[in-house]
């Protein structure tokens, strides 16, 4: 049976939902990045997103989206911390119960985050315990609904609420760079911009050691990888989802690559010239920029900081140490 999958209006929809939750986030600009790069430069902060990251789009409009019957029963994820996070404050507004399935070498900062909106967290070795498998068995067990952190058509249409945010207020862009993990926020970016935009291009960027959707597009099918190691740990699953995969392959222009020194470049950038403090996931798309990845001179172009949950002693030790 072919898969549902979502479409500008379902975005349209999932900004009606989550409109009296979610915060609208600010964008930044910075003369010093658009003389650096000969173009304008629009970096839409979702480190300021409720939960510190884009992820509470997807998780309020899923959890949203559920009957009351089926939020009462509860809700399940598995997450290496911004949708644990996400799904732990949606639940939590919703009056229903998470638990979320975490790797235990996640960062301090997400698993005491996710803690404290109230949810259950279930521990798991992401080297070695298959996460899907664990949260599938949790929701079959006790009839949760189970919510994942990208292959789910109402997460990507809460995630693409966040660029059509951006090109509400700021115009159509002429290239936007969406970083890739899963392809949650990539694949909700497409939708929107491919109606509020289609003249211009969207890549999609990842870890260099995380390449599955760059070699996925390649092929022309999902690849699977096996788990990598990155200091961009909201961006390491290791395949596309069966939702996400489609509408990336349908919509992006191409798939490009940085690598962790690459990422903590573009995070001095962001913490010493424009004072803002992100995670190394967020800051994929201007990391590549700096790094000369794409030629954008003479364009207006739009970046996503996709959140801001990092530990301040790996901050500091990114801020202070090559990697």
């Amino acid at each position: 049976m072919a898969l549902s999958l979502p479409t500008f209006d379902d975005v349209l929809h999932a900004a009606e939902r989550i409109a009296p939750h979610a915060h609208r986030t600010p964008v930044f600009t910075s003369r010093t990045l658009d003389a650096q790069l000969g173009a304008q430069v629009f970096l839409k902060a979702e480190q300021l997103q409720r939960g510190g990251a884009f992820k509470f789009r997807g998780a309020c409009n899923a959890i949203a989206a559920l009957s009351p019957q089926a939020r009462a029963r509860g809700v399940v994820t598995h997450s290496s911390g911004n949708h644990a996070q996400a799904l732990a404050l949606a639940a939590r507004e919703f009056g229903t119960q998470a638990t979320i399935v975490m790797p235990h070498d996640a960062p301090d900062a997400k698993i005491a985050a996710t803690r404290g909106y109230g949810a259950q967290i279930r521990f798991h070795d992401r080297y070695t315990e298959p996460r899907e498998e664990i949260s599938a068995a949790l929701a079959a067990e006790h009839g949760y609904a189970l919510i994942p952190p990208y292959d789910h058509p109402q997460v990507i249409a809460g995630q693409g609420t966040c660029v059509r945010e951006l090109i509400q207020e700021h115009g159509a862009m002429d290239t936007l760079l969406v970083g890739l993990g899963g392809g949650g926020l990539l694949a909700g970016s497409l939708l929107s911009a491919g109606a509020l935009m289609p003249g211009g291009q969207v890549y999609g960027v990842e870890p260099e050691a995380g390449n599955d959707g760059q070699q996925s597009l390649r092929v022309g099918h999902i690849v699977t990888i096996a788990q990598p190691r990155s200091i961009a740990d909201g961006a390491i699953p290791t395949h596309l989802g069966e939702h996400t995969f489609p509408i990336i392959q349908r919509g992006v222009r191409d798939i490009l690559t940085v690598t962790d020194a690459e990422l903590v470049v573009a995070m001095r950038f962001l913490a010493e010239r424009m004072k803002l403090i992100v995670e190394p996931t967020a800051c994929l798309g201007l990391a590549a920029l700096m790094a000369g990845k794409l030629d954008v001179r003479g364009q207006r172009v739009g970046l996503v900081l996709s959140g801001g949950n990092v530990d301040l002693e790996v901050l500091a030790r990114l801020m202070t140490n090559a990697v």
